[in-house]
This record gives structure tokens, C-alpha cells and sequence, in this order.
């Protein structure tokens, strides 16, 4: 059974807010941090684990992500700031 992670990243000056959905968190990570500058991720340097949450089924992850794509800015700051207040990268916690 797959561990399923929807996750946000953002960039050093917290301005790009990035929401995405993955079962393998840690090769998912390395694909953003070497992404080409013609990506979104790439163009905005956004590779900084700052929130993810883990789910057993992926349908759960596909509407949690769904949910927080809708979501204002304000409220994923929100959500980060529950369990991150700092935004230290959670990248070595995966």
C-alpha cells in the first residue's frame, strides 16, 4: 500500500505558493529542485517543502489537493503556519 502526500512549496521570499500531490514525496522533491526554468516551479525557484500531510488513498489526496488548490492565499498561509510557523524546510522530514 502507497503513502499518498499533498504538499505545498514555495520559493525563498514565501511569494509562490505551490500545491501538489505525489506517492513518492522525496523523488517528487528532487524532479522540483531540478526542474528547468520553463516549468512553474523552475521559473519561480519554488522548492521549499513547507506543509505536507500524508493519506493511505489516493482519492483522499485528489480531493485534499482539489481542496487547497481553491483555497485564498491567506488560508494556506494559514494551514503552513498550524504546523510551521518558521517555514523551515520539511525536505529532511520526508
Amino acid at each position: 500500500m502507497d503513502i499518498h502526500y499533498v504538499y505545498i512549496l514555495t520559493n525563498k521570499s514565501h511569494s509562490v505558493l505551490y500545491v501538489g500531490r505525489t506517492n513518492q514525496l522525496k523523488r517528487r522533491l528532487n524532479q522540483h529542485k531540478n526542474n528547468k526554468a520553463d516549468s512553474f516551479t523552475g521559473k519561480y525557484n519554488v522548492y521549499k517543502l513547507v506543509y505536507f500531510e500524508k493519506t493511505k488513498y489516493v482519492n483522499n489526496a485528489i480531493i485534499r489537493e482539489k481542496q487547497i488548490k481553491k483555497w485564498k492565499r491567506q488560508w494556506k498561509i494559514n494551514l503552513i503556519n498550524g504546523l510551521n510557523p518558521d517555514w523551515k524546510d520539511l525536505s529532511e522530514y520526508v
